[in-house]
C-alpha cells in the first residue's frame, strides 16, 4: 500500500522546526548568491550616481516644463 503523506496542524511543533530550517536556509543561500556578485568599485559607484541624478534632474525638468505647458493649455481652453 502507497505511503499516505499526513500535514500536521497548524500549531505543530514538528512544523515550526521544518520552518526554522528553511528560513536559516533561505538566508544562507541569500549569502551565498550575494558573494557571487559582481560589485562595482567606488570609482564606478559614484560614476554610476552622477548618471542617476544627471538623469533624474533632466527628467524633472521635462516634466515640468510639460505641467507647466499642459496647465498654460488648459488655461487658454478653460479661459
Amino acid at each position: 500500500m502507497a505511503k499516505e503523506n499526513k500535514v500536521p496542524a497548524k500549531g505543530s511543533t514538528k512544523n515550526k522546526g521544518k520552518k526554522k530550517g528553511r528560513i536559516r536556509q533561505f538566508f544562507r543561500d541569500v549569502k551565498s548568491e550575494l558573494k557571487k556578485a559582481t560589485w562595482p568599485t567606488k570609482k564606478e559607484l559614484v560614476k554610476y550616481t552622477g548618471v542617476v541624478l544627471a538623469f533624474i534632474a533632466i527628467f524633472s525638468v521635462v516634466v515640468g516644463l510639460l505641467d507647466y505647458g499642459l496647465a498654460a493649455l488648459l488655461g487658454l481652453i478653460t479661459g
